[in-house]
């Protein structure tokens, strides 16, 4: 989720693909797993499997809302809010819902969680199981700010965007990283065969994180990789920023510099459904 608008930028010149409605009655996997549940290397550390009962809000043991309508740096059109009609859990997963309503001086609401305080980690394999929505104007995403941001304001301490779709782009979906003083960032994007979109299926979104080097997945296909990068902080080295805790955030924008706004086209409600996010570290030497 890109912080400010300049890094965005490069991506406005992409492709319009048709507005997808999101279909109805998505099914979680139905597998609660181990707390050690080994995934090659990695084992299980931390988990939201989202099974608490229907009507529940995000467990609040793990997650945070972000509320507010200020545009968050990117020109964004939602008021984030805490309330259930925006995220709540159902049928064994969360589900973030952006609807077109007035709302303290906006005219959509959507929600925007974190784990700031209750889970940060550095390095590891970090996985999200979700259906996205698709219309124009949508932008969901799944990310990581810094903890402690010991390198500075953004972005001199960093930014891991693990998946970022734009609602013009339903079979498209960007993992970048955004450092540096003057800002700088590499992204690389995952394209669905055959007109598919990542609104008809659920999809794993991966990120491996190593000291110097971060790989993005989608269904186990490794798309893009990075392993340069810098901070403008004086005498700091590599691999700083990206050698401090992390947390997680899930949100579903509306409108913004990158994605657009919503037009005659868009369709609302639009509805992101999380299966599970799991975090996987190597154990200890």
């Amino acid at each position: 989720m890109k912080s400010l608008a300049i890094g965005l930028l490069f991506l406005l010149l992409s492709a319009c693909s048709p507005t997808v409605a999101t279909p109805s009655s998505p099914t979680p996997t139905g597998q609660n797993i181990s707390p050690t549940a080994p995934v090659g290397e990695y084992l299980l550390r931390w988990a939201d499997e989202f099974d608490l009962p229907d009507g529940s809000p995000p467990d609040p043991a793990k997650w945070n809302y972000s509320v507010g309508g200020h545009g968050w740096g990117n020109g964004e059109l939602q008021y984030y809010t805490d309330r259930l009609e925006n995220a709540r859990i159902e049928n064994g997963m969360l589900v973030i819902k952006a609807m077109e309503e007035d709302y303290l001086g906006r005219h959509y609401t959507s929600a925007r969680l974190n784990t700031m305080v209750k889970g940060a980690w550095k390095y590891g394999r970090i996985e999200i199981r979700a259906r996205l929505p698709a219309t124009q104007g949508i932008w969901p995403a799944f990310w990581m700010l810094p903890a402690l941001a010991r390198y500075g304001n953004w972005p001199a301490s960093g930014e891991i965007d693990i998946m970022e779709l734009v609602g013009k782009e339903p079979g498209r979906v960007y993992g970048t990283l955004h450092y540096g003083n003057p800002h700088t960032w590499v992204s690389g994007h995952y394209d669905l065969p055959d007109g598919q979109t990542f609104a008809d299926d659920f999809h794993v979104f991966a990120l491996e994180w190593e000291p110097t080097a971060f790989r993005w997945y989608v269904d186990e296909h490794q798309y893009f990789a990075a392993h340069e990068w810098f901070t403008s902080k004086e005498g700091a080295s590599y691999p700083a920023p990206f050698d401090q805790e992390f947390y997680l955030i899930i949100n579903v924008a509306v409108g913004g510099y990158w994605p657009g706004n919503p037009d005659a086209t868009s369709v609302f409600p639009q509805s992101m459904y999380v299966d599970y996010v799991r975090v996987y570290q190597k154990p200890s030497p």
